[in-house]
């Protein structure tokens, strides 16, 4: 891998921040090619005692080659920050545009669905749990494409066994609330409900405080609002069951009669087994 540094870029506006840096828009001198430049600072890194988690980060997400996944190119460093160079993913963030429209159609929900669900089955054949599926971790690449981006709480865990807390409250499944282990299927968990936000404009379990979400969550007291058709209500039902192993392979959601008919394309065959 080629050894970068900031005098191969030039920088330009930015694009984001978060808790440890900013994300800026730059440009590689030599090819030209247009990325995205994550700058962390070493100092909050360290306060934070996350060191290990960007570590983690840095070697499942260079290694993962799909179409809604954003890239990870590479990495450099100096004595106070760090550098990651990613993928620019030119339609920005999810989260921005789903509270701009407050909720979004069938068919670009459907499509979301279907594609997320995809990588995180390939994520899943990698050994790989991302752990924090949410609007805020998810972009639009310039042809519209969904991007999962942010692998921050992601890990690799061929055991697929897992009892850290982690993610964010109005995803966490309830394995995670009850502090259970816990495998790939929180994905699939988080996946049903990211369908019930981008159709709904809120979280299913939203309540006032942690308590009264946590035992919503518990519950799965799952209530739809009147606009969501019996299909799209099937496809979040059988994506939020309290037992993990209850719920639907993510490689049948693309089959799912919801996504068949709100993306109007045939479902990928289905390979054959015995």
């Amino acid at each position: 891998m080629r050894a970068w540094t900031l005098a191969d870029f030039d920088i330009g506006r930015r694009l984001g921040e978060g808790k440890f840096g900013r994300v800026y828009l730059a440009r590689e001198k030599r090819t030209k090619y247009i990325v995205a430049i994550k700058v962390l600072q070493k100092k909050q890194l360290l306060k934070s005692s996350v060191e290990h988690q960007l570590r983690r980060e840095i070697e499942i997400q260079s290694h993962l080659r799909h179409r809604n996944i954003l890239r990870m190119y590479g990495f450099f460093y100096d004595h106070k920050r760090i550098y990651l160079i990613l993928e620019f993913a030119t339609g920005g963030e999810l989260y921005k545009q789903l509270q701009e429209k407050r909720c979004f159609s069938e068919r670009r929900t459907a499509n979301y669905v279907r594609d997320v669900a995809d990588a995180l089955a390939y994520c899943h054949s990698k050994h790989v749990i991302h752990r924090d599926i949410k609007p805020e971790n998810l972009l639009i690449g310039h042809t519209g494409e969904i991007k999962i981006a942010d692998f921050g709480w992601s890990v690799h865990a061929p055991s697929n066994r897992r009892t850290t807390f982690c993610g964010t409250m109005d995803y966490l499944p309830p394995e995670m609330v009850d502090g259970r282990d816990h495998d790939e299927k929180v994905d699939t968990w988080s996946l049903g409900v990211l369908c019930y936000e981008l159709l709904a404009g809120s979280p299913p379990f939203e309540a006032e405080g942690h308590t009264a979400t946590y035992r919503r969550i518990r519950e799965v007291d799952l209530r739809f609002p009147p606009h969501i058709r019996d299909d799209a209500r099937d496809l979040i039902g059988a994506l939020l069951r309290k037992n993990p192993d209850e719920r639907l392979p993510l490689e049948l959601v693309a089959h799912h009669p919801f996504i068949v008919r709100a993306t109007g394309q045939k479902p990928p065959a289905v390979a054959a087994g015995c």
